[in-house]
């Protein structure tokens, strides 16, 4: 759909040609993005330039048409990051935390892995304890499997067979076939559990953060020691996980002159 308002600076132009392969479903081509902006095709040819020579946009593989670039998914994941570090959202995090009584934290996907932006530690220290700053592998956490879920089939079983599934555990799912069935039963219920796949003795859990529009932003999980929650009672969770996530949907596009950014820890 073309933009309802022309870029008039070059900038502008660039911003625009952006978020207009950002919210396509499928690659494009200069031609098409100059005709859905009202850009001149040699304009368009010099700002896509630019932006691929920055990492912003890549031609899809063996193809001249373009998607968003790794520099923009990794710029994309660190603002998210930043926008969840306030105090508000700390906030919410705490809350939930101290409701089931166990370490939570917000995840987002960057450079095909988990990467965690804000956590909450509680008193009882045992078990996975994911950190801000850390990451983790797609396939064997609760975060990783909602993103790759909510890809669609084809985008997700590329992804899929394109990852290194090392084996953590006994219980790390390394077949793709199997882990494909998991992510479909994770796209339909809407949120995702692990079984000591990424540590032995963790299980996990998760539900996504969506935007105002049902994109996900990142996720909300908690991990916790088998010895202590077993892999079927992590379904008490679910429900102020979804409660927190929702809050979190509804502060994340806000702004407060009170929200102070903490600090990295």
């Amino acid at each position: 759909m073309p933009e309802q308002k022309k870029a008039v600076g070059p900038l502008d132009r660039a911003f625009a040609i952006v978020r207009y392969v950002a919210n396509q479903t499928k690659a494009v081509s200069i031609a098409e993005t100059a005709n859905a902006l009202s850009l001149p095709i040699p304009t368009a040819h010099r700002l896509v330039g630019n932006l691929e020579d920055r990492g912003f946009l890549q031609k899809a593989l063996g193809s001249k048409r373009y998607v968003v670039g790794n520099q923009l998914i990794t710029l994309s994941a660190k603002v998210i990051g930043a926008a969840f570090r306030t105090a508000r959202r700390h906030a919410v995090l705490r809350a939930v935390a101290d409701e089931i009584g166990e370490q939570c934290e917000i995840g987002v996907v960057r450079d095909s892995v988990v990467a965690y932006v804000d956590s909450i530690l509680v008193s009882q220290p045992q078990g996975l304890q994911f950190n801000p700053g850390e990451v983790a592998p797609l396939h064997c956490t609760s975060t990783g499997k909602i993103y790759m879920s909510r890809l669609s089939e084809r985008a997700r079983e590329k992804l899929c067979r394109s990852l290194a599934l090392t084996q953590y555990t006994d219980n790390t799912i390394i077949d793709c076939d199997t882990l494909l069935r998991v992510l479909q039963e994770t796209r339909h219920q809407g949120w995702a559990k692990t079984n000591e796949e990424f540590v032995k003795g963790v299980v996990g859990c998760a539900v996504p953060i969506v935007s105002p529009d049902r994109e996900l932003i990142a996720c909300l999980g908690v991990s916790v020691p088998v010895a202590r929650v077993s892999f079927e009672e992590l379904d008490r969770f679910i429900p102020p996980l979804l409660k927190a996530a929702v809050l979190l949907s509804q502060t994340i596009l806000q702004t407060d002159s009170e929200d102070e950014t903490l600090e990295d820890t």
